[in-house]
């Protein structure tokens, strides 16, 4: 075996290691990029949650507030 030869095996060896390492890393990004879209639909769930939570509370305290204030004014009205 000349050198060339032992060049091209070693060359060999090293692209197929390469190879390997670039078919785990790609394995393990697909699994990251699927736990991220999870947590993203979780996160948008909870925040549209969050939202028709504070669209409701907002319901009930205008008219709570609302009464309040009338109710304010109209004893002082009477005083």
């Amino acid at each position: 075996m000349d050198a060339m030869q032992i060049l091209v095996v070693i060359l060999s060896v090293f692209l197929a290691l390469f190879l390997l390492l670039a078919i785990i890393l790609v394995v393990l990004l697909i699994k990251v990029t699927r736990q991220i879209k999870h947590v993203t639909t979780t996160a948008q769930n909870a925040a549209e949650h969050m939202n028709d939570l504070a669209l409701n509370v907002g319901k009930f305290v205008s008219p709570a507030l609302i009464t309040k204030f009338l109710m304010k004014q109209f004893n002082k009205a009477r005083k």
